[in-house]
């Protein structure tokens, strides 16, 4: 009888689905330099309680140790493990499509090295791929080049096409203008790998070990975290302490299974739960 209830316990335990968070980063745990407060509890809740998470993000520019440090900066003590980036998705995904290809970049230091860390060379001229990123020390010159290239049989990627924030004094026209005026040029539609793409959605996913009815999804954008999450069949959680407000959930056909104003009013699940 005891051979047969530790069975079944262990029965029980195998059914069991592993919950996990993919997080936003700008906007959910920071705005600019400034954590939101009540983030750092949230993060170290998680920590101390295992349960699986990850920072999944658009942004391109950073390596993972950048993010570690920025993060640190603000009193949220993470590991390389728990950053995931468009840069990272991007390069594992040209790996799979051509492994030990080569691209030309218009692109930062996270892009490169995710690129490079892959198998990837790094080329001035005949790429495989043109590979668009966030940056702003790529010139108008190196766009002519990125667009010859792909007239010339390169295929276009951006890691992302998240919008310019239009502020007066932004320093940067932002990926998005930077891939349409290559697209608008060349006539070819980038493939575009960062949220709300399922490419990266599903990376992440399986990079914490997680199953599709485990996952959720905090995100402060509609268009990218959310959609994306809802498309993936992921649970999702909208904080209003970035860019939407609570008005703007009309304006879609789709809505987050909850939305707080803040990660601190997030209840976390248990990492073992039904």
């Amino acid at each position: 009888m005891e051979e047969l209830k530790k069975e079944s316990k262990k029965k029980s335990n195998s059914n069991k689905t592993r919950n996990g968070y993919l997080i936003d980063m700008d906007g959910v745990i920071y705005r600019g330099e400034e954590m939101i407060p009540g983030a750092d509890g949230f993060i170290q809740e998680l920590l101390n309680r295992d349960v699986p998470f990850i920072f999944m993000t658009n942004n391109s520019q950073r390596t993972e140790r950048d993010a570690v440090y920025k993060l640190k900066n603000m009193g949220i003590e993470v590991e390389e493990k728990h950053i995931f980036t468009s840069a990272i998705a991007t390069a594992r995904f040209l790996a799979t499509q051509r492994p030990n290809g080569s691209a030309f970049v218009l692109g930062e230091g996270g892009l490169l090295n995710s690129l490079v860390e892959h198998g990837y060379t790094l080329v001035t001229s005949n790429p495989d791929y043109v590979v668009v990123g966030e940056g702003i020390n790529f010139t108008l010159d190196m766009v002519q080049r990125a667009i010859d290239m792909i007239l010339n049989g390169a295929k276009l990627i951006a890691t992302n096409r998240d919008p310019s924030p239009k502020q007066k004094g932004w320093n940067n026209l932002g990926i998005a203008a930077v891939v349409a005026m290559i697209e608008e040029a060349t006539g070819k539609k980038a493939f575009v790998v960062g949220k709300p793409n399922p490419v990266m959605m599903r990376q992440a996913r399986k990079t914490l070990g997680l199953e599709t009815a485990g996952t959720t999804v905090i995100g402060d954008t509609m268009s990218t975290d959310i959609q994306g999450a809802v498309q993936m069949g992921y649970k999702t959680i909208l904080v209003l302490s970035g860019i939407t407000n609570r008005e703007d959930l009309e304006n879609y056909a789709f809505t987050p299974d909850l939305v707080v104003d803040s990660v601190s009013d997030i209840p976390i699940l248990d990492p073992d739960g039904e």
